[in-house]
C-alpha cells in the first residue's frame, strides 16, 4: 500500500469511493495496489477505506433515506433499477473483460455474470411495486393494516467469487425495497461493482441511495459490520468471518442475512442418465475455478456403478485446463496468491492422509507464469470422514464415494456441517421427492444443477452454510420489515 499512484497504472485505473454521490478518496489518502490474477501484474488501485469512510457513506445513505431516494415512489424506485438494467445489459462487453481481468474467471463466463447482474437489476426493479401488505380482519371497530416497509441504510459485504451476481441480488432486492446501501466490495474484485455505481449515477439514481467504500475487509468491512447507523446487514463469504460480522452486528441489534458457502452433494444413483449428468457433475465443480459456494465439491455414487462413473469423470478431468481467461480455458486461475496457496495446502494434506490423485487437469502452455493458476484434482474414492469430504476447498477438487442405499446416500450427503445445495440424479421420480425431501440444504436440483443461474430461486442455507435468502421474491422480502397499522373508527 503505497501514498503515490504507481508508475505503471495509468490514470484512468485509479479508482477511488462514492460517497453521497461524489468520488472521493479515502480519508487519509491510503490506496491498496489490485493485482490480476492471469499474471500476478500491477493494473489498477483502489482506495483503502477507512471507518471514517464508512461513515460518511452511511451518513449519506441516511440522508438520501430521509430525502429524495426515500420519497421515491416504489414504482420510481423500479423504473430507476430497470433504467440501470438496460445500461448494464448494453455493456456486457465491457464489464465482462473488467471483470475476467479483476477476477480471472472466463470471458464467457464474466460475461454471464454481466447478464445475470441485468437479469438481477430487471426482476427486482419490476418487483418494487408488487410489494403488497395486508389487512388483518380484527374487531368490527377496528381496521388493521400490515404494511412492508424498508429496514432503512443496509450494508453489503459482497465478495470476490461473483462480485456483479451478489451485487445484484442483494443490493439490487434492497433498492427495490426502499433502503439506502453502502456496499463493501471485496478488496480483490472491486472494479465492476464501482464501474456499475458510476453508472447508477449517469441514470439518476439520487446522491446517496448507493455508497460504495473499497478497502480491506478488517477496517472497512469491519467499520460496516458493526456501524450503529446500519439496519441490516447483508454478507456473504466465509463462516469465520460470518460469525464476525454478525457478533458485531449484534451489538447494534440488527439482523442479517448470512450466506457463507457448502460441501454440496451430488447424489448419482444406478438408475441415473450419465450421458445427461456425466458434464453437469463436472461444470459444477470446475465452474469459476471451484470458488463457488454452491459447489458440487462431492460426488457420491452407488456402488454398482462407481466404477464407470469415476472412470468416466477421471476422462473429462484428463482434458481440463486452466489458463488465460482471454482464451477460455475450461477455468482460469484462483482469484490471488494466498487463495492458490490455500487450495494446494489442502492438496498436500489428502496426500499426507494417504489419499492419491485418481485424476487430474492441466495448466495450458501458454498461461502466464505469474499467474495463479491450480490444476483440476479428482479423488476417488474419499473416506467420507476425509479433511477433503468435510471442509471446503473453494478450488477446483472433486472427490468421490460410494453409497449402497438410498439411506446411506442421505446420510452422507447430510453429514457435513454445511446444508446450502444438492443434486439429486435418477430416472426414478418417487425416489427423486423422498430423497430431495429429506436433503437439509437450502436447494436440490434433480437431474440438473444451478437451474441457469436460479435467479428467481430463493438461496441460502443450513447449518455452516448461513441463513436467510437472496434471490426471486423471497430475497426482496428479506430486505424488508412490516408495520401494522391499528385504526379505530367505531
Amino acid at each position: 500500500m503505497n501514498d503515490q499512484v504507481s508508475l505503471n497504472v495509468s490514470p484512468d485505473m485509479v479508482h477511488q469511493n462514492l460517497i453521497g454521490g461524489r468520488n472521493v478518496p479515502a480519508s487519509d489518502g491510503a490506496m491498496l495496489d489490485v493485482l490480476s490474477p492471469v499474471d500476478g501484474s500491477l493494473f489498477a488501485r483502489i482506495a483503502s477505506g477507512t471507518a471514517a469512510d464508512v461513515d460518511a457513506a452511511v451518513k449519506a445513505a441516511r440522508a438520501a433515506f430521509e430525502g429524495a431516494w426515500g420519497k421515491l415512489t416504489a414504482t420510481e424506485r423500479g423504473r430507476l433499477l430497470m433504467k440501470l438494467a438496460a445500461a448494464v445489459e448494453a455493456r456486457v462487453d465491457e464489464l465482462g473483460e473488467l471483470e475476467s481481468r479483476d477476477n480471472g474467471k472466463p470471458l464467457r463466463q464474466a460475461k454471464a455474470d454481466v447478464v445475470a447482474l441485468a437479469r438481477y437489476l430487471e426482476f427486482y426493479g419490476s418487483a418494487a411495486d408488487k410489494l403488497h401488505g395486508e389487512v388483518i380482519p380484527y374487531l368490527n371497530t377496528h381496521f388493521i393494516g400490515v404494511e412492508r416497509v424498508p429496514h432503512g441504510v443496509t450494508g453489503h459485504i459482497v465478495p470476490w467469487n461473483y462480485p456483479m451476481q451478489i451485487f445484484g441480488r442483494s443490493v439490487g432486492a434492497a433498492l427495490a425495497a426502499g433502503n439506502a446501501t453502502v456496499v463493501k466490495p471485496a478488496e480483490d474484485a472491486s472494479l465492476t461493482i464501482l464501474r456499475v455505481a458510476a453508472l447508477a449515477r449517469e441514470v439518476g439514481f439520487p446522491d446517496g441511495a448507493l455508497n460504495i467504500v473499497t478497502g480491506l475487509g478488517r477496517t472497512a468491512g469491519a467499520a460496516l459490520a458493526g456501524h450503529p447507523g446500519i439496519d441490516f446487514l447483508s454478507f456473504t463469504g466465509s463462516p469465520e468471518t460470518g460469525t464476525a460480522v454478525q457478533t458485531a452486528a449484534a451489538r447494534n441489534h440488527v439482523g442479517v442475512t448470512l450466506e457463507l458457502g457448502g460441501k454440496s452433494a451430488q447424489v448419482v444413483f444406478d438408475d441415473a442418465d450419465l450421458e445427461r449428468a456425466l458434464p453437469v457433475l463436472v461444470n459444477a465443480i470446475i465452474q469459476n475455478g471451484g470458488q463457488t459456494c454452491s459447489a458440487g465439491s462431492r460426488l457420491l455414487i452407488q456402488r454398482g456403478i462407481f466404477k464407470d462413473v469415476v472412470d468416466a469423470v477421471s476422462e473429462r478431468f484428463r482434458a481440463l485446463k486452466a489458463g488465460r481467461p482471454d482464451a477460455e480455458p475450461d477455468l482460469g486461475p484462483m482469484i490471488n496468491q494466498a487463495q492458490q496457496r490455500r487450495v494446494q495446502g489442502y492438496l498436500d494434506r489428502a496426500s499426507q492422509e494417504g489419499l492419491t490423485v485418481t485424476a487430474s487437469g492441466g495448466i495450458a502452455a501458454d498461461a502466464p507464469k505469474g499467474g495463479y493458476y491450480v490444476a483440476p484434482t479428482f479423488f476417488a474414492p474419499v473416506a467420507h470422514e476425509s479433511l477433503l469430504s468435510q471442509e471446503e476447498v473453494f478450488g477446483p477438487v472433486l472427490v468421490a464415494t460410494p453409497f449402497e442405499d438410498e439411506a446411506e446416500a442421505i446420510r452422507l450427503a447430510n453429514g457435513t456441517p454445511y446444508g446450502l445445495a444438492a443434486g439429486v440424479w435418477t430416472r426414478d421420480a418417487m425416489r427423486s421427492t423422498r430423497v430431495g425431501r429429506a436433503m437439509r440444504v437450502g436447494q436440490v436440483f434433480v437431474n440438473c444443477y444451478g437451474a441457469g443461474g436460479g435467479i428467481e430461486l430463493p438461496f441460502g442455507g443450513f447449518g455452516r452454510s448461513g441463513h436467510g435468502r437472496e434471490k426471486g421474491f423471497e430475497g426482496l422480502v428479506e430486505f424488508t420489515t412490516t408495520r401494522t397499522i391499528v385504526i379505530a373508527h367505531g
